[in-house]
């Protein structure tokens, strides 16, 4: 069975020729760079924690010095020729910092809880898709489950100082979350509304308050356009209609891979 998953369809909607040439054709788009080897290895460290509940910092500190320097090797060369170095060091100290916060943030916020699942995988069938059959495939942070019988889905997101009330509600954002709600209910047969849903912000600048918890509201209407979305896109990824998006060829987090390449002009 074909499946699609949220970064998929954020390619997608970013510009559908872009997810043709990474998807479908099988070129390399973006292949990572320092943020993401720090982003990878403080989410390993998070989930650590999570499932010890008590914790040597200092060790989870080594660990996240091992994984993140794992995860900078296995870049392309071309990328780790590239790294900005005075940041990569920077970033080795700020997840000292943020370590220890982790775990209390995660106490504060919820209070007593229990810990359902770390990384829970979600393959579950679109039925709202008629034409295929695609299932819809991610990965959950975490899920815990508080003393009022609520679930609740966490996803944490590395960043430098915070989010701005923008960015928290923007919708192409806060859909993952959406979508994960929405199959992880079908998955286990829960009432949606017993299940809410966060963001986790480690934040790698601020001074202060590096954890940062916010809720994500989903409800009917707001999955309903998920949904909208997610067939529109399936659809014309089936019948093969990959439109240009000109706009994205300078977007907010650079120049595009192929922008004036043989693949893209």
């Amino acid at each position: 069975m074909s499946h699609i998953s949220f970064s998929e369809l954020k390619n997608w909607n970013h510009c559908s020729y872009y997810h043709k040439l990474v998807h479908i054709d099988k070129l390399k788009g973006f292949v990572g760079n320092e943020y993401t080897a720090f982003g990878t290895a403080i989410h390993d460290i998070c989930e650590i924690a999570i499932h010890k509940q008590s914790v040597n910092y200092d060790n989870l500190s080594l660990l996240f010095e091992k994984k993140f320097l794992q995860n900078l090797q296995s870049l392309p060369e071309e990328v780790k020729g590239a790294l900005n170095k005075p940041l990569v060091t920077s970033m080795r100290t700020q997840a000292t910092e943020i370590i220890p916060e982790v775990l209390p943030a995660v106490k504060e916020y919820f209070g007593e809880y229990e810990v359902v699942s770390t990384e829970e995988k979600i393959y579950v069938p679109i039925g709202e898709f008629l034409e295929q059959e695609y299932s819809f495939k991610g990965f959950i942070d975490l899920v815990v489950k508080t003393t009022d019988g609520k679930y609740h889905i966490i996803d944490w997101k590395t960043c430098s100082w915070g989010w701005d009330s923008k960015r928290k509600s923007e919708p192409m954002t806060t859909y993952q979350l959406t979508f994960y709600k929405h199959y992880f209910a079908l998955k286990h047969g829960i009432d949606p509304g017993d299940i809410e849903t966060h963001f986790a912000l480690l934040k790698r600048t601020s001074k202060k308050n590096k954890v940062e918890f916010f809720r994500v509201t989903s409800g009917k209407r707001k999955t309903n356009n998920a949904i909208k979305l997610l067939v529109k896109a399936l659809y014309n990824i089936t019948n093969k209609k990959y439109i240009k998006n000109k706009l994205a060829c300078h977007g907010q987090y650079g120049m595009c891979e192929f922008y004036n390449t043989e693949h893209c002009r």
